[in-house]
């Protein structure tokens, strides 16, 4: 995975109105290589094809003072929610990394259809920050659950610790790890219902979370020097109290 991505971590926000950002605009070529990105991340399931729709913020139902946003399409195969969760979270810290400010909004929808085959996920809005002040400056900027409340077992140094900070629909964080001598991730059921989003609409929307976790742990493992051998499991799980989504055998 890119390594150029674990440098954003702490930086990354969510710019839940951008405002105050300057008066930037991303130009077409940078239109262009956010396209080209999208095409080098790695899936979390290969099989599964994605596209993505660069369109302006007045095509869609969004009002966040965003100048576009990234519609993300899939098949609508098993796997689907976690593995687009893991390539728009590739998208999301690189994005950070080329000073574009990011959402992900999941209430966003697009005004025109879908492409052929495909079934609209989720957005990201985006827009140029004009200046790298206004993203994160280091973690006390995080309002996020103490490392021992999402990791049982001993913990890893420069993996627990951060792995905390990945963004979660209505900040359900709903991860947990388990490391005894395998790292087993589970997504909990029964976090961050209620408010505006539905019962399945949080069970849908922490799928894709999960992928987003799965992105940010494999970041941190390839940064600490941890070899690993990842096995992916169907999420099939509603509000169990715990649902397995992936092992980590770490080489």
């Amino acid at each position: 995975m890119n390594g150029e991505l674990y440098g954003q971590i702490l930086r990354r926000r969510s710019f839940h109105y951008f405002k105050d950002v300057g008066d930037e605009s991303l130009t077409a070529a940078e239109l262009s290589d956010i396209e080209k990105a999208w095409q080098g991340f790695e899936p979390l399931y290969p099989e599964i094809k994605t596209e993505i729709r660069i369109v302006r913020e007045s095509e869609t139902n969004c009002r966040l003072g965003a100048e576009y946003c990234v519609l993300i399409y899939s098949e609508a195969k098993d796997g689907c929610l976690p593995n687009v969760g893991y390539l728009g979270e590739q998208l999301d810290l690189w994005l950070v990394s080329k000073g574009v400010g990011t959402l992900w909004c999941g209430i966003g929808k697009p005004k025109a259809a879908a492409p052929e085959g495909f079934e609209y996920v989720i957005m990201i809005a985006v827009r140029k920050v004009d200046d790298p002040a206004k993203f994160r400056g280091g973690a006390a900027d995080f309002r996020r659950k103490a490392a021992d409340e999402i990791w049982e077992g001993e913990q890893l140094a420069g993996v627990t610790d951060l792995v905390r900070f990945a963004p979660s629909a209505c900040n359900s964080q709903p991860w947990l790890v388990k490391n005894d001598g395998g790292i087993s991730v589970f997504r909990r059921g029964k976090t961050g219902l209620g408010g505006i989003v539905s019962a399945f609409g949080m069970l849908r929307f922490n799928r894709i979370d999960m992928g987003i976790f799965l992105c940010f742990l494999e970041v941190c493992l390839e940064r600490e020097g941890f070899a690993f051998e990842r096995s992916l499991c169907a999420d099939v799980g509603g509000d169990s109290e715990r649902t397995l989504n992936a092992v980590y055998k770490i080489k």
